[in-house]
């Protein structure tokens, strides 16, 4: 589903990516864990090619990209394919909760109103804002807003979500509750990345660990391992100052 092999990334003389490979099947969860400024985010913005990369190459299904990144057609069809919810909500401040929902079906995949205000009222009621659909971003909360994004990933029917840090701006309660939408749909099938510093949510959801330490990957493995017998020294610091 999604194959990055030799991902290098340069921002002027600092290499910010440094030789990154990674695999994720369909219907798998890979976690990324690490230290702050491992490059984990960039790696997310460099397969949704939001940021272009110096060398390597980022395969998503059938959508390839090199250093020269995506445009036109192929920019279109990887939009459509992975879906990215980010630390920040990112929502239209002027458009209700539902609107929100339906506004990227309605561009992006020319649905007419109904049908996309059909799929987004689907979408909220899955994440638990059925009751919300009126509201603008400002009148509800923080766990609530970030729920709102992911069904706005959701309603472009993405084979794949990046998640960047989704709970990062949450306080405990509305971290719980966003990370429990996230694993309703771990449960449900989706393909997705999640880069978090939720040590038990990678560790009870996960399919796959990666941990990254200053560009590179330094350690991959199931949750078991990577959490009770991790090979790597960074692994073991950092997971000793968070746990």
């Amino acid at each position: 589903m999604i194959e990055v092999q030799d991902l290098v990334k340069d921002h002027g003389r600092l290499r910010v990516l440094d030789g990154v490979s990674l695999r994720v099947a369909r219907g798998e969860v890979a976690a990324v864990i690490g230290p702050s400024g491992g490059g984990k985010s960039t790696l997310l913005r460099c397969i949704n090619a939001l940021e272009p990369f110096t060398s390597g190459r980022v395969q998503v299904g059938d959508i390839v990209l090199g250093p020269d990144g995506a445009h036109g057609a192929t920019l279109l069809a990887l939009r459509r394919t992975v879906g990215m919810v980010f630390q920040s909500f990112n929502l239209f401040p002027h458009l209700s909760v539902l609107e929100n929902v339906a506004i990227g079906p309605r561009r992006a995949l020319h649905a007419d109103r109904g049908a996309a205000e059909a799929l987004a009222r689907e979408l909220l009621e899955r994440v638990g804002l059925a009751d919300k659909l009126a509201a603008r971003p400002e009148q509800v909360s923080g766990g609530q807003q970030q729920r709102v994004a992911i069904a706005r990933a959701l309603a472009m029917r993405p084979a794949a979500i990046l998640f960047d840090e989704p709970t990062s701006a949450l306080d405990p309660r509305m971290a719980a509750e966003v990370l429990a939408v996230i694993g309703d749909l771990a449960r449900q099938g989706q393909t997705m990345i999640v880069v978090t510093h939720a040590i038990h949510f990678a560790r009870r959801v996960a399919t796959a660990v990666h941990v990254m330490h200053a560009g590179r990957i330094v350690e991959s493995g199931p949750p078991e391992q990577i959490f009770a017998n991790p090979r790597s020294e960074v692994t073991r610091d950092f997971l000793a100052h968070v746990e």
